[in-house]
């Protein structure tokens, strides 16, 4: 087993057996051994600058953590793969000396029914298991599916931008009453002070709202200051109690999904020969 973690770098990790360990993980073709850690989500609508954001603040915590970051990506129609969109704004893979504190692996989502699939937490477990410090999950948007991510995450960040569409949504999925920590970033853009107030009003009703912090990913402004409150950020009772309610569900989903039945039923479904009801019993036999 390669022990990377606790700041002494990944030198001496063999990163093409991690990446095929991974692979067989994803493919149910392993189970990891169960290793518990620290994983941050983040969420938040295309746009608002999420990617962006965790390279700032990977660039702050690799100075002294090991990190692995699980960019969850949209399937590819053709091969089933992720997009691996998001690799491509992680600047912090190219600096020589914090880029062997990092490792970066997209994430397809597949068949899950949550833009965060089951498999992260296996991933993450063995990425634990390998000595990685934390794990950082990236999601593909927000939206009612986003709230999946709670099964699995010890701190829920959830990323707003400028835009008043952009809250509106968040509102609608309740990601704002799962978020351990709201950042209103690009606050070096007209109007994000007022998405600020406006993220505060709705939530001034609650006993434990998350704290609401404005940074911009592109100056750098307050990125020193929200890499240490995430670290120091606790969840609270009403985060904890959603997080084992998604964990449930999904437990459900697996438990479903993995029948060997599962296809055959649908297909009987979809052409007709089984009515709705018939496959539900028979997926519950």
């Amino acid at each position: 087993m390669n022990q990377v973690g606790n700041g002494r770098g990944c030198e001496g990790l063999n990163r093409r057996l991690l990446a095929k360990s991974l692979s067989e993980i994803e493919n149910r073709q392993r189970i990891p051994e169960t290793h518990e850690g620290l994983i941050i989500a983040f969420t938040g609508s295309p746009g608002v600058g999420k990617s962006c954001l965790i390279d700032r603040l990977i660039y702050q915590w690799s100075t002294t953590k090991t990190i692995a970051v699980l960019a969850v990506d949209p399937t590819s129609p053709l091969s089933g793969g992720a997009l691996l969109g998001d690799r491509i704004r992680m600047t912090v893979l190219d600096e020589p000396e914090l880029g062997k504190q990092v490792y970066f692996r997209s994430v397809a989502t597949r068949e899950s029914s949550g833009s965060v699939p089951s498999i992260v937490g296996d991933l993450a477990s063995h990425l634990f298991s390998e000595g990685f410090d934390m794990v950082v999950v990236e999601t593909v948007g927000a939206g009612q599916s986003e709230m999946r991510c709670a099964a699995l995450a010890n701190k829920i960040i959830v990323v707003e931008g400028p835009s008043r569409g952009d809250i509106i949504q968040a509102e609608k999925a309740g990601l704002l009453e799962l978020a351990d920590l709201v950042v209103v970033n690009k606050s070096d853009l007209p109007g994000a002070s007022k998405v600020a107030h406006e993220i505060q009003s709705s939530l001034s009703l609650a006993d434990d709202a998350p704290n609401i912090v404005l940074v911009s990913a592109q100056t750098g402004e307050g990125i020193e200051e929200l890499a240490e409150e995430i670290l120091s950020t606790k969840s609270s009772v009403k985060t904890n109690r959603a997080r084992i309610r998604e964990r449930v569900l999904m437990w459900h989903e697996n438990k479903l999904l993995h029948r060997e039945n599962f296809d055959h039923v649908i297909e009987q479904i979809s052409s007709g020969e089984m009515s709705f009801e018939e496959g539900l019993g028979a997926l519950n036999d």
